[in-house]
């Protein structure tokens, strides 16, 4: 069975100013999400199911789950702040939905294969879907992560947060740290601690940009994880259930490996509002070297 591709479009961009998973940044109108599609596509998924807004639903279909559902079987799920288990609570001052975790999550009851999960507003790269597309074929238990090197990743109009991955000898994740405050220093970078503490990278390090590849026993897991962070984290009206964090604690418990599959792809993605212009020039230059046609549905 074709893996399924899971992606994640519910959430606003606080510092962008709005739903950018809906800008068009190619030459044909397509949004960064046309572009993991169509890799995804090219690369054997055979289904989609998009994490949205509930009250999203009518204008996201009419401009983006229309142009796939003739191609191929698309599905719809909504991620919302009262998806809670029994004996759990919204805090009262509380605005949005849980995090990642929460996001994958939702998609329980439609995805009963292999599948991988995507930001909506992130370009990955067609390498990076080929290899988690192997990967989740291939039929094994493990989970897997594309993992991307800093440099690549960063913006040059303000810092950036990235998960920092440590990967031992035979290529299997141990562990995912959130660094905040990253910039570029050059042809390296730094980041800025909790504490004010300025700290150099060299920008070879590998990082988390959540493409993550799953089986469908993660979602078990999910709930078990869910429910203990809302024990703890339930008053908390800015906890974030995020998905590198349940990763990171099914590891250290041995109830999963998860292989680290490296991709020299260049990522990008509309952090902040001055991105948009180099995400455009970005996917131009790619459509002029042939990579994408120009018009990606037609």
């Amino acid at each position: 069975m074709p893996p399924t591709l899971l992606i994640l479009a519910a959430g606003l961009g606080s510092r962008y100013g709005g739903l950018k998973q809906m800008n068009p940044v190619g030459p044909g109108g397509e949004t960064i999400m046309d572009y993991s599609i169509y890799d995804a596509l090219r690369a054997g998924f055979g289904k989609l199911v998009f994490v949205i807004r509930r009250d999203l639903e009518a204008p996201f279909k009419e401009t983006i789950g229309a142009r796939f559902e003739k191609r191929l079987p698309v599905e719809y799920v909504f991620q919302e702040l009262e998806q809670l288990p029994l004996g759990f609570s919204v805090p009262v001052n509380r605005t949005k939905p849980w995090g990642t975790g929460q996001a994958i999550l939702t998609a329980a009851a439609v995805v009963q294969e292999p599948f991988a999960a995507i930001n909506a507003d992130d370009f990955y790269g067609a390498h990076s879907f080929r290899a988690l597309a192997e990967h989740l074929r291939s039929g094994g238990h493990d989970y897997a992560m594309v993992g991307f090197v800093l440099r690549n990743t960063l913006s040059e109009f303000g810092n950036v947060a990235r998960g920092a991955c440590r990967v031992d000898a035979a290529g299997f994740l141990q562990t995912v740290t959130e660094l905040t405050q990253i910039e570029p220093d050059g042809a390296a970078a730094r980041y800025t601690d909790g504490q004010g503490m300025v700290h150099p990278l060299s920008g070879d390090e590998t990082v988390s940009m959540n493409l993550w590849g799953f089986t469908p026993a993660v979602f078990g897991q999910l709930r078990e994880q869910f429910t203990a962070f809302l024990q703890t984290h339930s008053g908390n009206e800015k906890a974030e259930f995020y998905i590198p964090s349940v990763v990171n604690a099914l590891i250290h418990a041995g109830q999963a490996r998860c292989r680290v599959l490296r991709t020299k792809d260049s990522w990008f993605g509309v952090t902040y509002r001055a991105d948009r212009p180099r995400v455009i020039a970005s996917v131009r230059a790619l459509v002029a070297r042939g990579d994408y046609p120009e018009s990606l549905w037609t």
